[in-house]
């Protein structure tokens, strides 16, 4: 019997799902941002290093969640969103499996060399972040499918990867870098809703209870709205509580995100709107694309403003 051909370049360009990589470098740059702000010195190493590990992780969570939801049959002909490359048969399994390794096992050599910068914290938290990711929608308990997926986004892709990489180029924990990280997480989280939101009719007949699926669509569009909120209250929380002289706050140049806001309300429109679910396949790349704009308004803002 013959093996299957190798998948081409364009293939695996798909199946890592290309336009949501943005999410995964912006907690990376906001924590690059943050750490400026609180007067550490710019580490080319570590940031480097943070942003390969970051993507890589983000790669493997979609290679995963492709190879678990098919497994599942979560992905079928009824699919709305792109094309999933387990389920069209454009990847084996075995291929699947192999690629999902290779990525994991980059990801670990060079976590273990920011562990040495940083200290054994970095490995249990890339440790932790490689369980979350193969536990999604994979494993004996996938709490991608018990609603539980906008929490495991918040944690690893807004605090993990913002307070993890602010740490490694300061060499300290402040309080702000927490804060800093809600944004990102909010927006980031966002982008799963939309995808749930799409998703809902074919995620309910495959047993996977998402948000969406329990409360609702008129529940998400909520949380959609709630998460790009909370992603603005932020910086001008900051700037308000400087103002006021509290300990953990930021110059008015924390604002600069406001230029994204433009960016935010045609998609807030297309959420809003009734017609065929796949109109919101624009809606989730145009939300990553916002995540990254923010991040990069907002880490300039916080590093100017220190």
């Amino acid at each position: 019997m013959r093996a299957a051909p190798a998948p081409g370049f364009r293939t695996w360009l798909l199946a890592i799902r290309l336009a949501t990589l943005p999410a995964s470098v912006s907690g990376v740059i906001v924590g690059l941002g943050a750490a400026l702000a609180t007067g550490a010195a710019f580490r080319l190493d570590t940031a480097l290093g943070c942003m390969a590990v970051a993507l890589l992780l983000q790669m493997a969570a979609n290679l995963a969640n492709d190879l678990s939801d098919f497994n599942r049959g979560a992905d079928n002909a009824d699919r709305l969103g792109p094309t999933r490359v387990a389920a069209s048969g454009m990847v084996s399994v075995r291929q699947l499996q192999a690629a999902i390794a290779v990525v994991i096992a980059t990801a670990a050599v060079l976590g273990v060399w920011l562990a040495f910068l940083g200290g054994p914290a970095i490995l249990v938290l890339g440790a932790a972040a490689i369980l979350a990711l193969l536990g999604y929608t994979g494993g004996p308990f996938p709490y991608g499918y018990r609603g539980l997926g906008e929490v495991f986004v918040f944690i690893f892709f807004g605090l993990a990867a913002v307070v993890g990489t602010a740490v490694l180029q300061s060499g300290r924990v402040e309080a702000l870098y927490f804060v800093v990280a809600v944004p990102v997480g909010a927006l980031t989280t966002g982008i799963l809703i939309v995808n749930n939101l799409r998703d809902t009719t074919t995620d309910r007949a495959a047993g996977k209870r998402t948000l969406a699926v329990m409360f609702g669509e008129g529940f998400a569009r909520g949380e959609y709205v709630a998460c790009l909120l909370a992603a603005w209250v932020v910086p001008a929380g900051l700037v308000a509580a400087r103002l006021a002289g509290a300990s953990v706050g930021a110059g008015p140049a924390a604002l600069l995100p406001v230029v994204a806001v433009p960016m935010a309300l045609p998609l807030l429109r297309i959420i809003f709107a009734d017609g065929d679910p796949r109109r919101l396949n624009p809606v989730l790349r145009g939300t990553a694309r916002l995540t990254l704009l923010f991040a990069v308004l907002f880490a300039a803002g916080l590093a100017v403003g220190r």
